[in-house]
């Protein structure tokens, strides 16, 4: 089980910027996904974006253009920029990785608060 370090969210107004990180240690398998999920009260949780270990990603439709998730291999460290926040982006974050032959892997999350 890895034992994630997540940092970086917060309150912020809306229009605002945030970076959450998320940080991986021992994590020595090279070929594996991370990804950025988030829940609001009252709502299933959802995927918000994923990058591959070649760094492909793939982003929640109504965070493209806004949101980038990026990753540094050698920090085993993932990060997601998130631009021009809305109230509606207000959510606990959290951090997922998935590699081949281990269970997927969740952080205990990062509230993030986008006020009006």
């Amino acid at each position: 089980q890895v034992q994630f370090v997540e940092s970086g969210g917060g309150l912020v107004q809306a229009g605002g910027p945030l970076r959450p990180s998320c940080v991986a240690p021992g994590v020595t398998s090279t070929f594996n996904v991370f990804a950025w999920y988030r829940q609001a009260p009252g709502k299933q949780r959802e995927l918000v974006a994923r990058i591959s270990s070649s760094g492909g990603t793939n982003y929640l439709d109504s965070v493209k253009g806004r949101f980038t998730i990026s990753r540094d291999n050698g920090r085993n460290t993932v990060y997601l920029q998130m631009n021009n926040l809305k109230p509606e982006d207000t959510a606990v974050y959290y951090c997922y990785l998935s590699r081949p032959g281990w269970s997927p892997d969740w952080g205990q999350g990062t509230q993030v608060t986008v006020s009006s």
